[in-house]
């Protein structure tokens, strides 16, 4: 992972949407005759999205395994569904693998085709627009294969990680659960198999993780359990996503004879959702589970930092101040590093230090936006930007992973922008290539090759000339500011280089940047 300058924006004020109190009733206008699965939140908890299939009104009529519909929360319960209409739908199986944290974006579970069946397999995205969503973009994920009829996964949150469902080659029996995960340069991995510890020769289907992303709730008929599927739950033992702890079942109130699916623990409004197929005649209706209350958890993984929230009471904290501590490592061997760490926003700045193994705390006010560098010698600085505004959290764990300064090391200048088409800076972009300044004038013997790359739309020869006419503009900026130009080289690439499918905006996204590589020490 090669991102050391580019900022992330963290917003961590609670502003969420929470039924106070549920009933059977709640879900009376939801529940039919039909089958019911696969329900998702939308992430302000105001609408509720599931699978209906073989109903009429789908797109394929009673012949169709499932449609997305909709209902929103009118105070004492779920109004009557909605069907989520043909640009959401088609022929197929259709149903939402997940939200991203801000709720524009919508992860699906099938592929799309303007024929109304899919001729590949995979997830796609679709955006939220206006006047609705948009039509779904296909995402690529390498060898992704599903011989089953049965489709069901959970993307997180963050849109980084892919759980899912697939009877393929390699599956211990019928479906078994995968992982995919979407690196630095926007790519998915290949799938891999969740491992023996959670997958039997029987089936295990509609997985899903907790919103820190630390607890694995699926269901299996594979396991001694109540009914043909129960929900079980297992614990995540590493970074990597593959090592998991012996699942559990989660018994009662939540497993029954009949069959439960599709879990889904949304911790920040204080239940969960799953599908049941007791006393509905065989088909699965929707159900809700409200946990004992316990200190909540969020854990936010990016490039290079991992966050992790508890809400928890501190007496020693003012009302508006919250404690933020953590350690910073070298992103090569994880070994600890000593830093500074400055925090600033709104006139005000707070300074720490990480004493290698014994990490940094500091104490900052809670309802303020703050650029926050952590610096080290021998590394290149990392800046990002935390957007508190909240009065609920008073703990705040903040990881950092540095890069040595080594010759051959890629950054990627992320927030380093331009007028669409025109070589012209935009003004945010001054902040980032302020620290690439400060980075090269505390390091006097470093050199660098500036990189520009577009992506794809557009003529060859106009593509070289816009990125060459950028990678020019940087330059001037950071030689009137005192770097020596001898130091500092150039060369536009186009859309030579991309590092994602230019088939989305996406991926378009991730191809629109200029990176520097360090030459020289």
């Amino acid at each position: 992972m090669n991102r050391f300058f580019g900022f992330v924006l963290f917003s961590i004020g609670f502003s969420g949407f929470a039924q106070s109190t549920f009933s059977p009733s709640s879900f009376s206008l939801v529940n039919s005759a039909f089958d019911e699965q696969n329900p998702v939140l939308s992430p302000d908890g105001k609408t509720l999205f599931f699978t209906r299939g073989n109903h009429p009104e789908n797109m394929d009529g009673k012949r169709d395994p499932g449609d997305i519909w909709f209902s929103v929360w009118i105070g004492d319960g779920w109004s009557a569904p909605v069907h989520a209409g043909p640009v959401l739908n088609n022929r197929g199986y259709n149903g939402v693998a997940g939200f991203s944290h801000d709720g524009n974006r919508m992860f699906l579970l099938s592929h799309y085709d303007p024929s109304g069946l899919a001729r590949t397999q995979g997830i796609s995205v679709s955006r939220k627009t206006g006047s609705g969503w948009s039509r779904p973009e296909n995402i690529f994920i390498p060898y992704f294969q599903n011989k089953s009829s049965l489709q069901s996964g959970h993307v997180a949150a963050d849109g980084t990680v892919f759980v899912y469902s697939a009877e393929t080659y390699g599956s211990y029996g019928v479906e078994d659960l995968y992982i995919s995960v979407r690196g630095a340069d926007g790519k998915w991995s290949e799938p891999r198999n969740l491992g023996a510890t959670i997958n039997t020769q029987f089936q295990e289907l509609s997985p899903s993780l907790s919103e820190d992303g630390n607890t694995l709730y699926f269901s299996s008929n594979g396991r001694k359990g109540l009914g043909s599927f129960d929900v079980y739950y297992s614990q995540r033992l590493d970074d990597s996503y593959l090592r998991w702890s012996e699942p559990v079942n989660s018994n009662t109130p939540i497993n029954s004879e009949g069959r439960e699916l599709f879990f889904r623990a949304y911790d920040s409004f204080g239940y969960s959702l799953f599908t049941s197929t007791k006393n509905s005649d065989g088909y699965g209706d929707i159900r809700y589970f409200v946990p004992e209350p316990k200190d909540s958890v969020v854990l936010v993984v990016v490039p290079d930092t991992v966050i992790k929230m508890r809400e928890k009471k501190y007496d020693l904290l003012a009302a508006n101040e919250i404690r933020i501590f953590g350690k910073v490592f070298d992103a090569t061997n994880d070994s600890p590093v000593r830093a500074n760490l400055k925090f600033t926003g709104s006139g005000k700045a707070f300074s720490s230090q990480a004493q290698g193994a014994q990490g940094y705390s500091i104490n900052v006010i809670s309802t303020e936006s703050y650029s926050l560098e952590v610096i080290a010698d021998g590394y290149i600085s990392s800046l990002e930007k935390l957007d508190l505004h909240t009065l609920e959290l008073r703990e705040l764990e903040m990881n950092f992973r540095l890069q040595p300064i080594a010759v051959g090391a890629t950054v990627n200048l992320k927030n380093v922008l331009f007028v669409q088409s025109k070589p012209a800076l935009l003004p945010e972009s001054y902040q980032e290539l302020d620290l690439v300044v400060a980075f090269m004038q505390t390091n006097p013997t470093v050199e660098i090759e500036l990189a520009g790359h577009t992506d794809s739309r557009g003529s060859f020869r106009q593509l070289m000339e816009l990125s060459q006419q950028r990678v020019n503009r940087v330059k001037e900026y950071l030689v009137s500011k005192g770097i020596d130009k001898k130091r500092i080289t150039g060369k536009g690439y186009g859309g030579s280089k991309p590092v994602a499918s230019n088939d989305t905006e996406e991926g378009r996204v991730l191809n629109r940047r200029v990176e520097f590589i360090i030459k020289k020490k």
